[in-house]
């Protein structure tokens, strides 16, 4: 088997990976280094994926840079389409399989980091017949498969899920011209981010422009009917007719590789400290895949700020990662929300609305801010609720 070396090997090529590439080279790291990407390795900005369809966007207008560009870009080696099939970590090796006429590959390293992001989760199995008409988008190749299934003409889309990514992707595909029907079994969208009154305001929005709601209602079983319609069946007996299912029910960190080399792992990714090490030396994580002192936050502000810890530790100046107040900014024009959910469960929440302009502030027994939730006019507090709100990681 062919071997081949660079001095730190980054594995994943989404918005963590590339971004703390090209963070070390700002840092004036001049390293050998090689990225492993699954797919094409383009470079892509991720958020723009649940928003391409409402301003009519097919996948090559996605492309920031196609895989020639990157790695020229970052002085880098870059194997698309390259999986990566074991790790041993005491002889700093990766066992690599390409999808082209190079076959198997040795790659050694000094330093290696995981960037595997996260992978659709599935609570149910889909039928073989099925299968083929259900897509999540996760990244630009999903879009690419999900985009040529719409077509050009106006489709009926169940979305499965009212969390973040159900909500955003509701919103654009509507917006796209496109008949949705969500479906949950939460009894608010967003129930992770909103207390419930402004769960209803975002329902209320959504129903109002035409998105037909099934909230509360789980899919028993998802067929083909006579007329080659997709059928769902819902626990209440209704069935939904649809060309195509799009599942968001949520996301799991891609910690397979790191589990089976020996790392220290749990249900929320890779465990790593305040410089994003993992359990073994030389070995590092970051992104959708870590979960930093027990805490993995899915979002683009942490995993930037990730990005630029991580990129001086590795020039040898041990950063530990911080995280400010970071709301989550979702992107439904049809109502406007900002949510920054607190830590503490018992947080208690305080509510003022004129109409579904609805601030919602989280705070202590004592009254101190732990966290906030905002809807319609009230998101311009955005800045000033951010700071008076405490750090995730500070």
């Amino acid at each position: 088997m062919p071997v081949q070396h660079a001095d730190l090997v980054i594995i994943g090529t989404g918005m963590a990976g590339v971004g703390l590439a090209r963070a070390l080279r700002r840092e004036g790291d001049t390293r050998s280094l090689a990225l492993i990407s699954q797919d094409a390795g383009e470079a892509y900005s991720k958020p723009l994926l649940s928003t391409g369809f409402a301003k009519r966007l097919p996948p090559e207008r996605l492309v920031q840079q196609d895989t020639t560009a990157l790695a020229d870009e970052l002085d880098a080696t870059l194997w698309p389409h390259t999986a990566v099939t074991a790790i041993d970590p005491d002889a700093r090796q990766l066992t690599l399989e390409t999808r082209d006429a190079r076959g198997a590959y040795t790659l050694s390293f000094n330093d290696l980091v995981l960037a595997t992001g996260a992978a659709p989760r599935l609570p149910f199995s889909l039928p073989a017949d099925v299968a083929p008409r259900c897509f999540s988008v996760n990244d630009l190749d999903d879009y690419r498969r999900f985009y040529s299934a719409l077509g050009k003409h106006p489709a009926r889309v169940a979305v499965i899920g009212a969390g973040l990514v159900g909500c955003e992707f509701a919103n654009d595909l509507h917006a796209g011209g496109h008949q949705i029907s969500l479906i949950a079994p939460e009894a608010t969208p967003l129930p992770l981010l909103l207390p419930e009154p402004l769960g209803e305001a975002l329902g209320e929005a959504f129903g109002a422009a035409g998105i037909a709601l099934a909230l509360g209602r789980t899919p028993e079983h998802i067929g083909i009917d006579a007329e080659d319609n997709l059928a769902l069946k819902l626990d209440n007996g209704d069935i939904l007719h649809a060309d195509v299912a799009l599942l968001a029910t949520g996301l799991a960190p891609r910690t397979a590789l790191a589990e089976a080399c020996g790392l220290e792992v749990s249900a929320s990714g890779i465990s790593v400290d305040r410089t994003l090490a993992t359990s073994h030396p030389h070995i590092y994580a970051l992104g959708d895949a870590a979960c930093i002192d027990g805490i993995n936050a899915m979002y683009v502000q942490p995993l930037q700020a990730s990005a630029k810890a991580l990129a001086k530790t590795l020039c040898n100046a041990p950063t530990p990662v911080r995280f400010g107040a970071w709301p989550v900014v979702v992107k439904t024009p049809l109502l406007p929300v900002v949510a920054y959910p607190p830590l503490d469960p018992a947080a208690r929440w305080r509510i003022e609305a004129d109409g579904s302009d609805i601030s919602a502030l989280a705070e202590d027994k004592n009254g101190r801010l732990l966290g906030f939730a905002l809807t319609g006019g009230c998101v311009k507090r955005k800045v000033e609720l951010s700071r008076a709100a405490p750090a995730l990681l500070g």
